[in-house]
């Protein structure tokens, strides 16, 4: 698998995609063969089976404390770019895109690198976790995503932070 440019699209909202695992698996597979330092998880919309979304495949990347710059530079030896313009992360919480071709068909990728233990990284894999055993909470995200949808908000930034409040609802709600 070859990670190859990034492009943005408008934001669609696409119905569950069956390969994505497997992309996802073949990813994380590549990245911990470059750098033995980090684990890597499939998390996000495409990690779910079922689960509708954008279709992008969002991947955690976590890396041991102090090892932020070994994990960012393997990724970007792999072939991952860095995000740029107004969706740019800091290098202090990055994330690195990419695109891979399976069967013919494009895929996106979303890697967020992030420190092993943080809380962010707790909660991307708690939502994700949370999303797999509640098929009534899946649906009510996927509701959430087609009215933010609905509501015109198609670039990826906006979108993120539109899908936020409900996330960090749903967080906040089942620490007690």
């Amino acid at each position: 698998m070859e990670i190859n440019l990034y492009t943005e699209s408008e934001i669609l909202y696409a119905h569950f995609d069956f390969a994505s695992p497997h992309v996802a698996a073949s990813l994380a597979e590549m990245i911990v063969g470059a750098c033995f330092e980090v684990q890597v998880e499939h998390i996000g919309s495409t990690a779910v089976t079922g689960c509708a979304g954008r279709g992008v495949i969002d991947l955690l990347v976590r890396y041991p404390s102090g090892s932020l710059k070994i994990a960012c530079d393997a990724l970007d030896r792999l072939g991952f770019q860095h995000r740029s313009g107004a969706d740019s992360f800091p290098e202090s919480w990055p994330m690195r895109v990419g695109s891979v071709e399976y069967l013919g068909r494009m895929y996106r990728i979303h890697a967020h690198v992030v420190e092993a233990g943080s809380a962010e990284a707790r909660d991307l894999v708690r939502f994700r976790d949370l999303l797999r055993a509640n098929a009534g909470l899946r649906r009510a995200y996927e509701m959430e995503k087609c009215k933010i949808l609905a509501r015109g908000i198609m670039h990826g930034s906006e979108y993120s932070n539109a899908k936020g409040e409900f996330i960090r609802g749903v967080l906040s709600a089942d620490r007690f």
